[in-house]
């Protein structure tokens, strides 16, 4: 892997600091490349607390090592309305990624029970989300200047949603990470363990996305590629299996579902360019797409994703 493929760092740091002159110019500057050649940056100086998000990969290995009758206890609470179901789960055995999950909404929408054990786990994840959303909510003020929309344009889209996944070791008979996709989100905040396996396809090869250091790796999805009528890049990627568990947090920044997305003006009208994308409802895109999961298409060219509504 050259040098130049390797993921884009980027320090947060003047984010958080008084009186830092240029500094802010400067990262979000940084974001706006980053964006436009790999869709995927690692995020230094981030404000979410390195013991916190260690904490919570500890505390989710031990939900994931519960009897399977205990995870399953863990259901969204009754009459909540969220899009995707909330609680524990696993990829149905046709299904070629093996991994578990626990998908959290905002708390208080909550889910109706957390297993007893491991002591501190639902504190510990409810903690992280509101941290999430306070970076999330940041990475997007700053998308907002990269792509020169009103003050508050893309907080509006916001319906956040977490997921804790494990993914089962590699095994001689089958596979077990997580096959390409590009994500459907506004933007993706990922927190890792140090067994890696998450790459990026960035001119036809992969690139490791490695843990190190405290890092949360950020990118871009699919909403932000429609809007910029693909000035901005939602990237390929994919988990490759290894021969250990492996743990993340994935945070999703999503439009609320009935959001309607589409190319802005100042992206296609505004600048001469034609829209490269139809609009659609972002709920029947996000139903498209849980469909590929829980039934996946018998041909690869039959799953669904954004080229769907391309022009």
């Amino acid at each position: 892997m050259a040098a130049s493929d390797a993921l884009p760092v980027v320090d947060l740091a003047p984010f958080f600091t008084e009186d830092v002159k240029g500094g802010t110019a400067g990262a979000t500057e940084a974001v706006r490349q980053a964006c436009q050649t790999h869709g995927f940056f690692r995020a230094v100086n981030h404000g979410v607390p390195v013991d916190l998000m260690a904490r919570a990969l500890e505390l989710s290995a031990a939900f994931f090592a519960l009897p399977d009758e205990e995870k399953a206890k863990v259901r969204a609470a009754q009459g909540s309305k969220v899009p995707v179901p909330a609680g524990y789960g696993r990829q149905p055995a046709h299904v070629a990624d093996k991994n578990e999950y626990l998908v959290v909404f905002d708390p208080k929408l909550g889910l109706s029970a957390y297993p007893a054990e491991p002591d501190g786990f639902r504190e510990t994840v409810e903690e992280c989300y509101s941290k999430f959303t306070e970076l999330g909510l940041l990475i997007q003020k700053i998308l907002n200047e990269c792509m020169g929309l009103p003050p508050g344009f893309l907080k509006d889209h916001n319906d956040d949603l977490m997921i804790v996944r494990r993914y089962l070791p590699a095994t001689e008979e089958e596979s077990t990470g997580f096959s390409a996709h590009e994500d459907a989100s506004c933007i993706t905040l990922i927190c890792q363990d140090d067994v890696g396996g998450l790459e990026v396809l960035k001119d036809g090869h992969w690139v490791p996305a490695e843990p190190g250091g405290g890092s949360i790796i950020v990118n871009i999805g699919d909403v932000i590629k429609v809007l910029s009528n693909s000035k901005l890049k939602s990237a390929t990627h994919r988990v490759v299996s290894k021969a250990a568990h492996r743990h993340s947090l994935s945070f999703f920044s999503n439009p609320h579902g009935d959001r309607w997305v589409e190319p802005l003006p100042e992206f296609t009208a505004k600048i001469g360019e034609a829209p490269r994308y139809r609009g659609f409802l972002y709920k029947e895109y996000q139903r498209l797409l849980v469909r590929n999961k829980t039934h996946p298409p018998a041909r690869h060219e039959d799953v669904v994703n954004i080229t769907r509504y391309a022009i």
